[in-house]
């Protein structure tokens, strides 16, 4: 089977088969990014991806992985007492069961947020989700996979974030906020690629163009460095 790949998935012929999705890591930390960052969280990592962006800092989620139920999942996430709950990946919505997965975590009282690609379809995705939706600028050698219909289902709690390796990913960025009105459907979110980027850079960018966006750090490459389990 290759995993990565999006369109491959096992039958669904049985009902223990349909509730089961392939997960490269469940674990509790502190959320880094978006609306959420500082609360304690719990990440399920789905495995897989359809998209290769150069400055991807989780290619250890693109195979392997091991199938778990999702009544299994839901049993783990609960051992860990928290209220925030993150499907990521990888890309989780390459799994088609990851919205049932989404729909379950809600039904159960969580604050429920799903990181996806831009690239597959977001319709789908349970309302009471917080889809923080990127936008793949040109250095992340992927925008052309950005599905620019997905702009159309976002709601205001949702967030766009795009992901910032050069100036003229900037330039892009920002000609997109002002062509599509982006800030005022959800937060916008800018972030900076680690080590392409300075922070400050960006940040003065942001406001000596004035800008209505969110500049943001990744606060657990602050904390841990990228250890494995944060």
């Amino acid at each position: 089977m290759n995993v990565h790949d999006a369109s491959v998935e096992q039958p669904t012929s049985t009902p223990a088969l349909a509730e089961r999705l392939r997960i490269t890591e469940i674990f509790h930390s502190v959320q880094g990014e978006a609306d959420a960052i500082g609360w304690r969280t719990v990440f399920v990592r789905l495995t897989g991806c359809p998209l290769r962006c150069v400055w991807c800092d989780t290619e250890y989620s693109f195979y392997g992985g091991e199938w778990r139920g999702i009544d299994d999942i839901l049993v783990e996430v609960a051992s860990h007492e928290v209220k925030h709950v993150c499907v990521t990946g990888g890309e989780p919505l390459a799994q088609k069961r990851c919205q049932i997965l989404l729909t379950r975590l809600c039904d159960a009282g969580y604050d429920v947020s799903l990181e996806t690609s831009g690239a597959l379809d977001v319709s789908g995705v349970d309302p009471r989700v917080r889809k923080v939706m990127d936008l793949k600028a040109p250095d992340s050698g992927e925008s052309a996979r950005n599905l620019w219909s997905n702009i159309e289902h976002l709601l205001p709690h949702d967030q766009i974030k795009i992901v910032i390796a050069s100036r003229a990913d900037y330039e892009w960025a920002r000609g997109k906020v002002a062509e599509l009105g982006l800030a005022r459907r959800c937060m916008v979110l800018f972030s900076p690629v680690h080590g392409a980027v300075q922070p400050r850079e960006l940040a003065e960018w942001i406001i000596e163009d004035k800008l209505p966006v969110r500049f943001q750090m990744q606060l657990h490459k602050l904390l841990w460095n990228d250890e494995p389990g944060h």
